[in-house]
Parts: structure tokens; C-alpha cells; sequence
């Protein structure tokens, strides 16, 4: 069997489900921004209760990719489909409706910080519900236990720790239950024990709940803890769609059996290992520093 052939063999049963009809669903999605391609034709579904990592370096369109899932920004070309609508075709008041049945993560938890943890929670059911008062502080109470924070339900986000800050925004994305979860880098800036913390509420949340998990991440450690599936994207486009055991298996094929991939999977592998040397830096350097610094065209 050749190296290639390793690699891809065992695709996940996400990957290859067609009995289950997918939660998100992006075909040949293309956003430009002044010209430029920044997302390049990306094919990838979603199916539901799965944990899925979109993944890739600085500039490689995983934040833009990611407000177009949220309908924060619309595509120039394809579509995104959630729960069966089309984002595209939506006014505001039925992206409205479909807003309600996700939560997100901001990478900072954006708390409102004039508000406490109980009352930042309480707003999306103070704003979309028409529960009464002690229905909606049973709510807060229950969705506060949920990420270890009822205790802390008082206090101003300016009082708590960072990681407890990623905690209250999850507490508040799930406010209205939603079937879907985005987290935008939700390790990010957070030291070793507390990333682990927040890996392991979404493993729990997902497995818990029933609920559909997109993270977008660039921490390895977090993607292969958390991860059923994985997308890893690359200057706009999409280079695979895999189990994380495919990419598991990519990360630690030896330098000798890494000579047979292509070009694609070279660049995945670089990036998953975190080598200082391959595909990824070798192209970094073949333009022209002349040309840049004289604004002259190449020959």
C-alpha cells in the first residue's frame, strides 16, 4: 500500500453519511474583498451533534469563513444552507429567526461590561423570549451550572479571570438552546490548564446536549482533543475534509513516507506539526525582493 493510500484510508462516519442530513451545508462558496479571493469555491457539510475544527494558518480565510456561517457577511458566489434555509435568500427578519437557533463564542466572550455574569446571560431572554422573570432567572441559574459559574453569577465581567470570561459567553451563547455552537479561537490567549478546561465543556456540551459544534482554531492541541472532523483551509481554499483521525494519521507520518504526498498534504502536514520547514515557508520566499521594494513587474 502506498504512503498516499495510508492516508486516506478511513474516512469517518460524518464524512460519509447519507442518511443524516446535514445541519450546514457550503457549496462552491466564494467571498472577494476589493478583488481579492479571500474564500475560494469551499465545499463542506455539517451534520448534527458532530464537533467540527476549521482550521489553518494566519490569512487562510477561517474568520471569514466563519461570518459567512453566521450570515455576518454574504457570499459573492455559492451558498450556505443552515437547517435547510438558504442564508442568502433571508431578509432580516428571517436571518433573525435563524440567528436564534445558534449561539457563538466570541474570542474575547464580548460580555457587556456594565452588565454581570447573570444579566449578560439573561439578555437574549429578555430580548427574544416572552418568559417571565422567574423563568428566565431558573434559566440563567441553569446555563451559569452548566459552565461552573453559578457562584460567580454577580460579578462584573471586569472581576473574573479570562478563561471564567469564555465561560459566561458560552453560558450566554446557549441561552436560547440553540442546535448550533460557533466558537471563534476559544483557547486563545489562555494558559495550558484552563484551554484544557474549555476543550473538555465543549466535549461535554456536544456529547451533553446533542448540540452541533463549529470551532474555528489554530491550537493543534485543542483540534485534536475536541475534533470529529476536520477542515484545514489554506490561502481561501479548502485542501481536505476529514476525520480527525486522517489528520492524526498525516501529523505523524515519518519525513521518508511524507516524500509521497502531494503538495496539499505536505502543506497540511507542515502545518500540523508545526515544522519550521516545508511546503508552507518555502513559498514565502519566492517572490521577488527587487520587484517588491521597486514596484517593477517580473519579466
Amino acid at each position: 500500500m502506498s504512503t498516499s493510500g495510508q492516508v486516506n484510508a478511513g474516512q469517518s462516519q460524518g464524512a460519509s453519511s447519507p442518511q443524516r442530513e446535514p445541519v450546514i451545508q457550503v457549496r462552491n462558496l466564494v467571498k472577494r474583498f476589493d478583488g481579492r479571493t479571500v474564500l475560494d469555491g469551499l465545499n463542506v457539510d455539517i451534520y448534527p451533534g458532530e464537533t467540527v475544527v476549521i482550521m489553518g494558518g494566519s490569512g487562510c480565510g477561517k474568520t471569514t469563513f466563519l461570518r459567512c456561517l453566521i450570515g455576518a457577511i454574504k457570499a459573492d458566489e455559492g451558498q450556505v444552507r443552515m437547517l435547510g434555509r438558504n442564508l442568502a435568500g433571508l431578509d432580516e427578519r428571517g436571518m433573525d429567526e435563524v440567528r436564534k437557533q445558534f449561539g457563538i463564542l466570541f474570542q474575547s466572550g464580548a460580555l457587556f461590561n456594565s452588565m454581570s455574569l447573570s444579566q449578560n446571560v439573561a439578555l437574549p431572554l429578555e430580548e427574544h423570549t416572552d418568559l417571565g422573570r422567574e423563568i428566565i432567572d431558573i434559566q440563567v441559574k441553569m446555563k451559569l451550572e452548566l459552565v461552573g459559574l453559578r457562584e460567580h453569577a454577580e460579578k462584573l465581567p471586569s472581576q473574573i479571570s479570562g478563561g471564567m470570561k469564555k465561560r459566561a459567553g458560552l453560558a450566554r451563547a446557549m441561552a436560547l438552546d440553540p442546535k448550533i455552537l460557533f466558537y471563534d479561537e476559544p483557547s486563545a490567549g489562555l494558559d495550558p490548564v484552563t484551554s484544557a478546561e474549555i476543550d473538555q465543556l465543549i466535549i461535554n456540551l456536544t456529547r451533553g446536549l446533542g448540540v452541533t459544534s463549529v470551532v474555528v482554531t489554530h491550537e493543534m492541541d485543542s483540534a485534536f482533543t475536541i475534533a470529529d472532523r476536520m477542515v484545514m483551509l489554506d490561502k481561501g481554499r479548502c485542501l481536505k475534509v476529514e476525520s480527525r483521525e486522517w489528520f492524526d494519521r498525516l501529523r505523524k507520518l515519518t519525513d521518508e513516507q511524507a516524500a509521497a504526498l502531494s503538495t496539499d498534504e505536505r502543506i497540511i502536514r507542515q502545518f500540523l506539526r508545526g515544522d519550521a520547514h516545508g511546503p508552507i515557508t518555502e513559498r514565502r520566499g519566492t517572490g521577488s525582493y527587487a520587484d517588491d521594494l521597486l514596484g517593477a513587474q517580473a519579466d
